[in-house]
């Protein structure tokens, strides 16, 4: 939503367009090479989208991936992400970049029948997902819509081959609301015939969502639903979407992320906001929902994790003061019994200012740890869009950007970081940091409700390494941003 073996590669060559200017870390490997494979398309009319809708294409742009890596084969890992990003929404298709050397090299496949340039019947998708099943099975979960109308659809697509190619693409859910949102998707850790997915369908004012801006937000019938399902035959059917999460009117959720503890026990990792605080508040809150039948039933109320601030609207460049899109979402990762989630936030005394904060839970999400600020980034800094993992040595790895080594002139210069912990991390001394990648110019990226790397990013661990797998930017027009992999030995 980012490969190098670092422990056995001294130098890479990074072989990308604008190089010098984005002035990447040798600790970073490009792994979305090549053009876009969407650059002769036209079978999206992307020239009426544009007249028609105002609206503004990236093309050769790479954004938002996330990343899984076989358990059978840990020298192949697969990322997905958005190619050629849309100023308003959605990209002209997912791509998967794929390796089988563990990141020395990468090839990228199209992944087939989302939208019309990839084969499919929709204008555009979004938000990858990916999760490897035990036997080696690969299921991604993607957003597909129309722009000249309303319809909308959540599918599933299936690989067999580590991402090599891929099944025709199976709708979990369709309709006619151009509401369905940030799906995710999870393979059950031990039976691997087993996959959950969860998404958000937003409702507003007159039925729609994406296109009726933040004023819906704020009406009393807006609301936000979370729906589950899940196959027991490896994909060849699921069950019917099911209402997991949505009181009432003003209230709901975004950003579901499943995951299974030993116990069988499922956790949604997700925000919640509404009109009481059990609800997570009208600011919202990190909130976890449990069921212990397999996903049959959920519990009726969220636990909260921790409010989010009133005063935080995301991090913001600090040449321009124009917003980063960033804040919105949280990502969990688990190890046993203990639970562990992260987000980005602020916190007293700069209630504008972005930090990356942790909680975790020794009781398997039942209760949670007071957040902990874990990120390095000096004070008047935004900090933004984490990542986490857990390692085989539970470790806990922490990625994320931040802008402190910007020189005040005009060019956003950003980097990637990452944290380390094992034992006592709720303690922010405990971690330790490890520098990813960059500078790099934020202002090459583009431009989608604010300077937009993705509302998330990846990250796999193989034994000790920590994998991100992220986005950097790199050179606009030409080539606005690019996949990136980095291993930490």
């Amino acid at each position: 939503m980012l490969r190098l073996i670092f422990a056995v590669m001294c130098a890479v060559t990074l072989g990308v367009v604008g190089a010098a200017n984005a002035r990447l870390s040798s600790t970073a490997v490009l792994a979305s090479p090549g053009a876009s494979p969407f650059a002769s398309c036209t079978a999206d009319a992307a020239g009426t989208q544009a007249s028609t809708f105002g609206s503004t294409l990236y093309p050769n742009s790479e954004i938002e991936p996330r990343s899984a890596i076989n358990p059978l084969h840990p020298l192949n890992i697969v990322g997905e992400y958005q190619q050629d990003r849309w100023s308003d929404g959605g990209a002209r298709g997912l791509v998967a970049s794929v390796t089988h050397d563990g990141g020395t090299t990468w090839s990228r496949v199209i992944v087939p029948g989302l939208t019309r340039c990839s084969g499919g019947a929709y204008d555009r998708a979004s938000d990858p997902w990916l999760s490897f099943a035990s036997n080696g099975d690969l299921y991604a979960i993607s957003l597909s819509f129309d722009f000249f109308d309303s319809h909308n659809a959540i599918i599933v697509s299936k690989s067999t081959d580590g991402g090599d190619s891929w099944s025709a693409p199976k709708e979990l859910t369709a309709d006619n609301t151009d509401g369905l949102d940030k799906e995710s998707i999870t393979a059950d850790p031990i039976n691997p015939n087993v996959v959950y997915a969860v998404w958000d369908r937003l409702i507003g004012p007159g039925g729609s969502t994406h296109a009726s801006g933040q004023g819906a937000l704020h009406a009393k019938s807006y609301k936000s639903q979370t729906f589950f399902t899940k196959t027991t035959d490896g994909g060849q059917t699921w069950s019917t979407p099911q209402q997991i999460y949505t009181d009432s009117s003003f209230s709901g959720s975004i950003g579901s992320i499943i995951r299974v503890l030993p116990d069988g026990t499922l956790l949604d990792g997700l925000v919640t906001y509404g009109n009481a605080a059990w609800k997570g508040g009208k600011c919202s809150s990190i909130s976890v929902l449990r069921s212990t039948d397999g996903g049959s039933s959920w519990s009726q109320k969220p636990t909260i994790v921790s409010p989010l601030s009133c005063t935080y609207a995301g991090a913001h460049d600090p040449d321009t003061g124009a917003p980063v899109r960033s804040g919105g979402l949280l990502d969990i990762a688990t190890d046993g019994s203990k639970v562990f989630v992260v987000w980005e936030d602020a916190v007293a005394p700069a209630p504008t200012t972005g930090r990356i904060l942790f909680s975790q839970s020794t009781d398997g999400g039942v209760s949670w740890s007071s957040p902990a600020v874990i990120s390095k980034t000096p004070t008047g800094v935004d900090a933004f869009i984490p990542t986490i993992a857990v390692n085989a040595s539970h470790t806990i790895g922490v990625s994320y950007y931040d802008f402190r080594n910007n020189t005040p002139g005009g060019s956003a210069d950003t980097d990637a970081w990452l944290v380390r912990c094992t034992g006592a991390c709720t303690v922010p001394a405990s971690w330790t940091e490890t520098h990813l990648a960059g500078s790099f110019d934020l202002h090459q990226a583009p431009d989608a409700g604010g300077e937009f790397l993705g509302d998330y990013q990846g990250m796999t661990t193989s034994g000790d390494a920590f994998q991100p797998f992220f986005i950097q930017a790199v050179t606009a027009p030409s080539n606005p941003t690019d996949a990136y992999f980095a291993t930490v030995p």
